[in-house]
């Protein structure tokens, strides 16, 4: 009896421990030497290990009066308008880490999140939350995986279940990164996948990765046309490490047999920005509401590379990065539309989306408690659609609308600095300004009728204890 309670009161006193996801890229969240890391709290059973952290803060953006003033390209949860007291996220992780030996063994890892992050990672599309819905009670499962080592060569290791993206330099949790806000890149990456993913390291400078998935998050395919088959996502990844273990460099490829499509929302696509189709339908006086169906066929391949370097003889004091991507979606769409049964039009055509962006960092650790951020990047995009037509014979007067989409594009930029402070054991502080602008940066409400190239201001401030 006094064994189980003894194991008992360990497990409880191991929930308030914290950490990072093992979110990808690894090498990213090691070399920014981030406040959390290597915490934890060991359980009763051997080898299993709790952890997690406790993040809040403060924001405040100068967009506006409107109730749902958003900042395109920025994360749900640093948009709010005006001022906002933010819990960003509790974070626990229950993990089984593999071993060094090159055996035949297994362990697993689950991550949860709670606070307003969660609400954005659980649904990202746009126009479904607005910056009123921050929810601080939001629950996110963003990993839960069994890895297996099997012993063939150097160690052959496998994730099978929910795990992070591969692609990206950012993560997904706030204090690993060098700046408290998300990045414009990181809002256009995949979050999660659920699939298989392998790994091999051939020796201490080059390792790679294959996978599939479902598709960029989500729980079940990655297809969005009701009328196609099922979909998967292939993955695939090469890292570079320099000798000395100073410098790393990824290369990240996804490619997806369907457009992705998002779990909680079914099939918007919520990894990158790709054009609807087709633009609502408008009726005349006295006709109702028009019923619009549209089914998308296509591929999404993106490519992302990102690298960090911190020089030697700033004696690891400085540290360099840079993040990249190009990704495509093309393929076909066919819709149409009906008034109370009877059919109107249709259109169908092809689609093509293209959106591309870079972004530098750099990090200076002027001495053990303070240290100084900074970030630039560009975002853009060129979405292409089809000019269909409207010609169906039974077509009342008064109905316009069904096809001629358009051609557009964005083009969105932010520098963002962020100062750190380490002055107590296990406590970051962090105070951040950040300024973007570009096309239509500023939308007034969820529909975007208003809005403004900027500039959009912001400032913010981060409190992470980490146990």
């Amino acid at each position: 009896m006094i064994k189980n309670i003894t194991a008992l009161l360990g497990v409880l006193a191991a929930v308030a421990s914290l950490s990072l996801a093992d979110s990808a890229p690894e090498a990213s969240a090691q070399d920014t030497k981030k406040m959390v890391q290597n915490n934890f709290v060991e359980t009763a059973q051997k080898g299993i290990k709790l952890s997690g952290y406790v993040d809040a803060g403060y924001s405040y953006n100068f967009t506006g009066d409107a109730d749902n003033s958003n900042v395109s390209g920025r994360f749900g949860s640093d948009t709010a308008q005006r001022g906002d007291f933010n819990l960003y996220a509790v974070k626990i992780a229950l993990e089984k880490a593999l071993t060094s030996e090159n055996k035949a063994q297994a362990g697993f890892r689950t991550d949860v999140m709670i606070g307003e992050d969660a609400s954005y990672f659980i649904n990202r599309s746009a126009g479904e939350l607005s910056n009123t819905d921050n929810n601080s009670n939001s629950l996110f499962l963003e990993q839960a995986y069994v890895s297996i080592r099997a012993p063939v060569g150097n160690g052959w290791d496998f994730k099978v279940g929910k795990f992070v993206s591969i692609l990206g330099y950012e993560v997904m949790e706030r204090p690993a990164n060098m700046n408290t806000t998300f990045g414009l890149l990181f809002n256009v990456m995949p979050l999660y996948y659920t699939g298989v993913l392998s790994s091999y390291k051939f020796d201490d400078y080059l390792d790679a990765k294959l996978g599939v998935v479902n598709g960029s998050n989500s729980d079940n395919n990655t297809t969005t046309n009701p009328n196609a088959g099922d979909g998967v996502a292939l993955l695939a990844a090469l890292n570079v490490t320099a000798p000395g273990g100073n410098a790393n460099w990824s290369n990240n490829f996804q490619y997806s047999t369907g457009n992705d499509n998002n779990t909680s929302v079914s099939s918007t696509d919520s990894s990158y920005s790709t054009t609807t189709f087709p633009s609502s339908a408008t009726v005349g006086t006295g006709f109702g509401n028009v019923d619009v169906n549209a089914n998308v066929s296509s591929y999404a391949l993106i490519y992302n590379t990102w690298g960090n370097w911190a020089p030697k003889f700033a004696n690891d004091k400085l540290l360099l990065a840079f993040n990249a991507l190009l990704g495509n979606t093309s393929g076909t769409v066919n819709a149409t539309a009906s008034l109370a049964g009877s059919s109107l039009g249709s259109v169908s055509g092809p689609i093509n989306s293209t959106w591309y962006g870079a972004g530098v960092y750099a990090k200076y650790q002027f001495n053990d408690w303070f240290s100084l951020c900074s970030r630039a990047e560009y975002l853009g995009s060129n979405n292409s659609a089809v000019t269909g037509n409207n010609g169906a014979a039974t077509t009342p007067a008064g109905i316009s609308g069904l096809g001629n989409e358009y051609a557009t594009g964005e083009s969105n930029w932010e520098y963002t600095i962020t100062a750190g402070f380490n002055v107590i054991d296990n406590l970051l502080i962090r105070a951040e300004y950040r300024l973007d602008w570009g096309s239509s940066i500023i939308q007034q409400n969820n529909y975007g009728e208003t809005t403004s190239g900027g500039p959009a201001h912001y400032a913010g401030a981060e409190v992470v204890y980490s146990f």
